[in-house]
């Protein structure tokens, strides 16, 4: 009854009101002919339809849609250009770069040029280029923030010495470049300081937030070598902003006499950032350093300090970008509070906005221009002058200091990553008139080479000095113990799998190595949540390791392809077993966990359409998720999988046998029964071990030790009551296949299982 009174009213309400809108439409239109309204009269249905295209295209053309559809296109582009580079091992950063490159004049211009004065107008490069300043301005804020002043100070004098001699030395051969090539290559107006200025400071930049990614993908980040070549990035970083506050000045100001007062008035600018307005955000960092407590208003504070800050070295003369950067390094040091600000503006900064200041510098980079043989060889020149200066100075110094020649050189390569930052310092000069259209675009070829060629000079080096390698991202192990790798990404999961190692190691514990291996996805950490969330995932794991007494070595990196990762670990380390967990999770919504016994729901479509249009046989192998088998498929040593039904003990294991191929499962049997003390009942359920006597001699093998713990059960059929008494089903790989294909009844009865690859 109810549900037709509702009805009534929502007929009654709409209908009553619509109709008092149409009348009073109707009567308003009389009062058109007071007020001189023309009516266009519309008389055939083509010219409604012109109309109508014609409206459409003013839409297409408004400023808004067009942004809007830069944006997607832009997005989408970087978003392949960066998958490709991290395929190949390269920093996604090169991958936006080169779309920038591709989507402006050089190539879509170039070729496609009616299409690219339809998706980038001339009219709206101005809305892209000031979205693109949002973007970085963001993007400044984070990497200020993601500087650990703490580390400086800790390291100052080494990182000094080899960060401002990895500036220097590239700053002196820029400006001797700059001598020999202003007349030929300096726009008109410019004096030749403000040029060699520019030219030696572009020559000089390091991308700190390139290098710590790639010190983190690489797995250095708690070596000494690493922690030293991040430290000199910040250093770098540091100093390279205050010479580009110092140049961008006396560039606007004509000259270094004139340029001193915009120079005091930044010295004065950051004293302030210094003494004052940084205490007063620790204060309300302190108190506010959770997600609960760090609410909108006091959110909001935050960013209308970082608005001031930009706009005040904005209009002091140094760029909004020294701003941001500075607001971002006088955040408060609480890592529980930066990590949460960085969470909030880095999403938004990298994904959204940054590959929009991308596209707009490969809008203004027009390799064209570069048409003779002499402009090439100018280009190669600027690369061999940055090569030389960035890499030799650093390498120099960082070998003056100590370090061995593998960790000098290292230093050096990765000193030598230029990326973002450099393109930020030339769309400076580009805009401040400095530097020619020409001279821009070599400068952009050399900050795209000099990115591309870190990972190739990092992977030489490490050949090169293999024999004498100091620092190894995984553990030593010994060849004369039993290693077990265990890699999970639930840490519940990883507690799971330390309980199953455990089982099979207990009593051997002096011979036997456990290795617990995390991986996270690179581009969702920075170098606070990489610590706070390494803590997180290994918390249960150490609990779990405390309490059965078992030793488990920690072993945490980030990574751009976690599958190749843990399979490279795997077969690279001497480990001699992989365990890795698959959840509930991965069943749920298909007719294969309705089976298991692990969801009430029949059938998922999004999963039965993936796999119709993948495999076609919705249980051929269909109980793993694509990583699992992925990793089943590659790995070169034995491996297990876990599926967890609320698994908390192991003291009784169910093994049917169902092929003389099984019998490698005995191994596994000997280690419960002398490790964890487990009872195992063995199912002879296709009479293998009745009718094979070296089989059935090698279970009375094992018997004879420990006579009270395995029994041997001759049943044609798997016993459903059995199996639900039982903690754990242990089972070859491919007799679970073959029970998943022919869909067996049993499977719904199954406690948790451990599927073993040989």
């Amino acid at each position: 009854m109810r549900r037709y009174k509702d009805f009534v009213f929502y007929v009654v309400s709409i209908g009553g009101f619509s109709l008092f809108i149409y009348l009073l439409i109707i009567q308003g239109a009389n009062l058109e002919f007071e007020k001189n309204v023309k009516v266009e009269q519309i008389g055939v249905s083509g010219s409604a339809w012109s109309h109508f295209i014609d409206s459409l295209k003013y839409n297409f053309s408004y400023p808004l849609a067009t942004l809007l559809l830069q944006i997607i296109a832009i997005i989408l582009v970087a978003r392949c250009f960066g998958y490709m580079c991290r395929k190949i091992g390269q920093p996604s950063v090169i991958g936006e770069i080169i779309a920038g490159i591709v989507l402006g004049p050089s190539l879509l211009g170039a070729y496609f040029p009616d299409f690219s004065a339809v998706l980038f107008p001339a009219s709206s490069l101005g809305n892209l280029g000031i979205m693109s300043q949002i973007g970085l301005i963001l993007f400044m804020f984070v990497v200020g923030m993601e500087l650990d002043l703490g580390i400086l100070r800790n390291k100052a004098h080494e990182a000094v010495v080899v960060s401002h001699a990895s500036i220097i030395f590239p700053f002196a051969l820029g400006v001797a470049l700059a001598y020999f090539i202003y007349q030929e290559t300096a726009p008109e107006g410019v004096n030749f300081i403000s040029y060699a200025l520019f030219i030696g400071i572009s020559m000089s930049i390091t991308a700190f937030p390139v290098l710590a990614r790639i010190v983190q993908e690489r797995g250095l980040s708690k070596t000494k070598l690493g922690a030293m070549a991040i430290t000199c990035a910040a250093a770098d970083d540091i100093t390279a902003w205050c010479i580009l506050a110092a140049v961008i000045a006396i560039v606007k100001a004509g000259s270094l006499a004139s340029a001193l007062y915009t120079i005091l008035l930044s010295v004065a600018y950051v004293a302030l950032m210094l003494k004052f307005v940084r205490p007063f955000l620790k204060r309300i960092g302190d108190l506010y350093s959770t997600k609960e407590s760090l609410s909108k208003p006091i959110v909001g504070i935050f960013f209308v300090i970082l608005l001031l800050s930009s706009w005040s070295t904005e209009v002091i003369g140094i760029h909004a970008l020294f701003g941001a950067f500075m607001a971002g390094v006088i955040m408060p040091a609480n890592i529980n509070f930066r990590n949460i600000f960085i969470e909030k503006v880095e999403d938004l900064a990298l994904v959204l906005l940054l590959p929009l200041f991308f596209v707009f510098t490969g809008l203004r980079t027009q390799i064209g221009l570069l048409n003779e043989p002499e402009l090439w060889g100018l280009c190669l020149v600027f690369i061999l002058v940055a090569v030389v200066g960035k890499f030799a100075g650093s390498a120099i110094a960082a070998r003056f200091v100590g370090q061995s020649w593998k960790g000098s050189l290292t230093i050096g390569a990765l000193m030598n990553t230029r990326g973002l930052m450099e393109l930020v310092a030339l769309n400076i000069g580009y805009d401040l008139g400095v530097l020619s259209p020409e001279v821009f675009a070599m400068l952009v070829l050399m900050a795209l080479v000099t990115t591309f060629m870190t990972g190739p000079s990092l992977a030489f080096i490490n050949y090169f000095f293999k024999d004498k390698q100091e620092e190894n991202s995984l553990p030593a192990l010994q060849v004369d113990k039993y290693n077990i790798l265990i890699a999970f990404g639930n840490p519940l999961t990883g507690r799971l799998l330390v309980r199953l190692a455990n089982s099979l190691t207990r009593k051997t514990k002096d011979t036997v190595s456990v290795t617990a291996l995390h991986l996270s996805i690179a581009n969702e950490l920075n170098q606070f949540n990489a610590f706070e969330y390494e803590k997180e995932s290994f918390a249960p794991i150490e609990s779990e390791s405390k309490e059965l007494g078992q030793s488990v070595v920690s072993l945490f990196k980030p990574s751009d392809n976690i599958d190749d990762d843990i399979i490279e670990t795997a077969n690279k380390g001497e480990f001699d077993l992989l365990l890795v967990g698959v959840g509930k999770s991965v069943f749920e919504g298909t007719l294969l966990g309705r089976i298991l016994g692990l969801t009430s729901t029949v059938v998922n479509p999004e999963r039965l359409y993936e796999t119709f249009k993948t495999k076609g046989n919705f249980f051929s192998f269909g109980v793993f998720d694509e990583r699992t088998k992925y990793i089943l498929k590659h790995s070169k040593i034995p491996t297990g999988i876990l599926i967890d039904k609320q698994l908390r003990e192991i003291k009784e294991v169910i093994v049917p046998i169902f092929s003389l191929s099984d019998s490698f499962l005995l191994i596994y049997i000997q280690k419960l029964i002398q490790n964890g003390g487990v009872k195992i009942y063995i199912m002879d359920i296709a009479g293998v071990i009745k009718q094979n006597i070296e089989f059935k001699e090698a279970i009375r093998a094992i018997d004879v030790v420990a006579s009270n713990h395995l029994s041997v059960i001759d049943e044609r059929t798997m016993n459903k009551a059995l199996l639900g008494q039982k903690d754990l089903l242990l089972v070859s790989l491919d007799s679970w296949k073959k029970a998943v294909e022919s869909r067996s009844v049993w499977l719904a009865e199954t406690p948790s299982v451990l599927i073993l690859k040989p």
